[in-house]
């Protein structure tokens, strides 16, 4: 679904990433890991074209992404959730879903009325159903951090990018959001790529991890086969 090879990226005169390369296989869960100011959001903003990636190549579908703009990128199929949601605090939760569609200009993809892709989202996230008509600031963290993922899911990406989805979120939210990532998974097919620090919930939720560290990638395995110990070993590095 998503081959990224020999990329680089910048911020100003600073190579953040080093000949990265990744694999998210279609289907799969893969998880990015790694300590703060690694790397891993600026892999993501390099997926998106949100910062300068002057080399290497970065396939969706086989189809070159790298040089495209974020908004054909989205068009070629990323639901991108960045760090910090990034929901429209004086929109209605109900104006944030309808914005996902703006994705397929303004229509709900694969055959479906935009009725039922909004009620798919409301059966992962039931709270969200019950607060349509509150301001998107007024929502918790977590709540934020599910209408964030609903707004991505309603355009029916194939790929779903999501930037520390478990940040500053309380324990029974993080439950419910690593609950709902395996059910699009296994019931839609859906290819997930995830940043993460929590390491028990990269473990639960993945099929394969990439520890990143200075822009390069220095642990690559399954998760079912995962070596906690070792991971966090080089976290610490």
């Amino acid at each position: 679904m998503l081959d990224i090879s020999g990329l680089d990226a910048y911020y100003g005169e600073s190579r953040i990433l080093d000949n990265l390369s990744l694999r998210v296989p279609k289907g799969e869960i893969v998880c990015l890991i790694g300590r703060n100011g690694v790397g891993k959001s600026t892999t993501l903003r390099g997926i998106m074209g949100l910062i300068k990636t002057p080399r290497g190549s970065i396939k969706m579908r086989g189809r070159e992404l790298r040089g495209r703009k974020t908004w054909q990128r989205a068009r070629e199929g990323i639901g991108y959730v960045p760090q910090g949601r990034d929901i429209f605090p004086r929109l209605t939760v109900e104006e944030n879903l309808h914005l996902g569609f703006q994705v397929n200009r303004g229509k709900a993809p694969d055959g479906k009325t935009r009725e039922q892709a909004l009620e798919e989202v409301y059966a992962l996230f039931p709270a969200i159903k019950e607060m349509l008509g509150r301001k998107g600031g007024d929502l918790s963290g977590g709540q934020q951090q599910q209408l964030a993922i609903g707004r991505a899911l309603v355009a029916s990406p194939d790929l779903l990018i999501l930037d520390e989805p478990t940040e500053g979120i309380q324990p029974s939210i993080i439950a419910d959001i690593g609950r709902a990532i395996q059910a699009i998974n296994r019931e839609r097919g859906l290819s997930i790529l995830i940043v993460e620090q929590y390491l028990d919930f990269v473990l639960e939720v993945s099929h394969q991890y990439y520890v990143m560290d200075k822009g390069q990638v220095v642990l690559v395995g399954d998760t079912v086969n995962a070596d906690a110990t070792e991971i966090q070993a080089h976290m610490m590095i």
